[in-house]
């Protein structure tokens, strides 16, 4: 329930992928999109009891588009608005793949207090300086062909020094996070559950997520 002003006690935003370079307009029937609905559904299973609100917003192109780094500025305009509409209420972000970099980037935004990353995309020379004392879970699967484990094992090397992370591998998991599935719903369910200081849930995610941040460095999922 919320609390006793109406206001949610915190809000999830769950960001879908898109492409390097696009400029056509999401809508929400592209795949990118639609992944996120049983993904979001998990999270809000987990949290929605706790008056906490889970959002899919959209982010107006397909693209990341270089230095315009489209997606950024279409998400911190929506926690411009919360921050405006519900003041001091925290938020959880929740990305994958082009989402996730997105969170990643907007992770310093005074409305946010923890970001995850699931299969997400974090090429070479991403900052990590706006990480700075946030909760941050990063998960990727052996099996991505899509966007580089590789380069998110070199990204959490270098943002473990500013944050309190979680890092997880999955074996066998895709880029479309389809195999493996109710695995990766769980992590991000865990993850919202933690980060908003509820107790801690059942099953492999929850082992995992408590396992990772009892500072190891990497837990690996088999």
């Amino acid at each position: 329930m919320a609390n006793a002003t109406g206001e949610p006690r915190g809000i999830v935003l769950v960001l879908h992928g898109g492409a390097s370079e696009s400029t056509t307009p999401v809508t929400p029937r592209q795949l990118a999109v639609l992944r996120m609905i049983p993904l979001a559904d998990a999270v809000r299973r987990a949290v929605g009891r706790d008056g906490i609100e889970v959002r899919r917003p959209l982010f107006t192109v397909r693209g990341w588009n270089g230095a315009q780094a489209s997606p950024v500025a279409d998400l911190v305009r929506v926690l411009d608005e919360i921050r405006a509409e519900h003041a001091g209420v925290p938020v959880v972000l929740i990305g994958h793949s082009m989402g996730a970099r997105a969170a990643m980037r907007a992770a310093g935004h005074p409305a946010v207090i923890a970001a995850a990353g699931l299969a997400p995309w974090l090429p070479g020379g991403e900052p990590v300086e706006q990480l700075a004392g946030q909760r941050v879970l990063l998960a990727h699967g052996t099996s991505d062909r899509i966007t580089s484990p590789a380069e998110t094992w070199a990204y959490a090397e270098r943002a473990r020094a500013v944050c309190d992370l979680t890092v997880i591998e999955v074996v066998r998991g895709e880029h479309a996070m389809l195999r493996r599935a109710g695995l990766w719903h769980g992590l991000a369910a865990e993850f919202a559950r933690v980060s908003f200081g509820l107790p801690a849930g059942a099953g492999e995610a929850a082992v995992a997520i408590g396992a990772a941040g009892g500072g190891a460095r990497m837990v690996t999922l088999s």
